[in-house]
């Protein structure tokens, strides 16, 4: 039997038993294998029509399909895939990459920032006592009673800052912010930053501005990011208070009092770590 390449190619693809077929199963199989080809001819134009600023990225069809789509289309026309859901999912890959897009695959708004994580946990219940008692209350209450001794040299050491450092050390100690690395260098450099901008700006709004965006700089350059210093250079230019500290306002308060939040922080993830509830 003298048949061309496709055919014979067909032929004996069809061939599912010992015996060979006889001749108008195989026929049908190819006439089945090239009206597949026709649609995705034809699905692939359309597309091409609708979107003309995206043809030079869409292969184009020809009578012969790839190989890859090709053994597709055979083995699901000859039967030799079992499993229709797979097949159909290789099937809708290979069409979208040739430039068949389906309605569905529109982008959906980006709300998911404004949801709460997805696949967390809730809570336990020692999860939320031990860093809001043994850490925030703890810490807040040994930080009152340093000022209490602290009075009478009119100095203080509970801070604004101080309490968002809290929230940070204790809700989530294994946050970037949390390093200590990150933490130090951050207080101390910035508060530095704050004491540098007032001397050569004096208070004002130019003295603010200048501080909080080498603050950002800083952190930035030196790779420790940690959100609560940014507030201690413009706590200091408002604070008549503190302007006698001068550049001793980048070891006091901000770095001393995250030097005893450090301890109380250990003392709440032994806690978090083995009394449970």
């Amino acid at each position: 039997m003298d048949l061309p390449l496709s055919d014979t190619f067909c032929f004996l693809l069809s061939k599912r038993s010992s015996s060979y077929p006889s001749e108008p199963i195989w026929k049908r199989k190819r006439d089945q294998i090239r009206e597949m080809g026709m649609q995705l001819m034809r699905s692939s134009s359309y597309h091409r029509h609708l979107h003309p600023h995206r043809a030079s990225k869409t292969p184009a069809f020809s009578a012969s399909l790839d190989p890859f789509s090709s053994s597709i289309v055979l083995q699901r026309s000859l039967g030799f895939e079992h499993g229709s859901t797979r097949s159909t999912g290789s099937i809708k890959r290979r069409v979208q990459k040739h430039g068949i897009v389906a309605s569905s695959n529109l982008a959906a708004p980006h709300w998911e920032s404004w949801n709460p994580e997805k696949g967390s946990a809730s809570p336990s219940l020692s999860d939320i006592v031990w860093p809001s008692a043994a850490g925030a209350f703890a810490a807040m209450a040994i930080l009152g009673r340093v000022d209490q001794i602290l009075a009478p040299k009119g100095v203080s050491m509970t801070i604004a800052p101080l309490g968002a450092v809290c929230a940070v050390l204790f809700a989530t100690p294994s946050s970037p912010a949390a390093r200590k690395y990150n933490m130090f260098m951050a207080q101390i450099g910035c508060a530095a930053i704050g004491v540098l901008a007032f001397s050569i700006f004096g208070p004002g709004w130019l003295a603010r501005s200048f501080a909080l965006a080498a603050s950002i700089a800083f952190m930035t350059y030196t790779r420790s990011p940690h959100p609560p210093a940014a507030s201690l250079p413009i706590l200091f230019i408002d604070g008549a208070k503190l302007h006698h500290l001068n550049f001793w306002y980048a070891l006091f308060p901000g770095a001393a009092g995250c030097l005893l939040l450090c301890l109380i922080q250990e003392m709440v993830l032994y806690l978090k770590g083995n009394f449970k509830f």
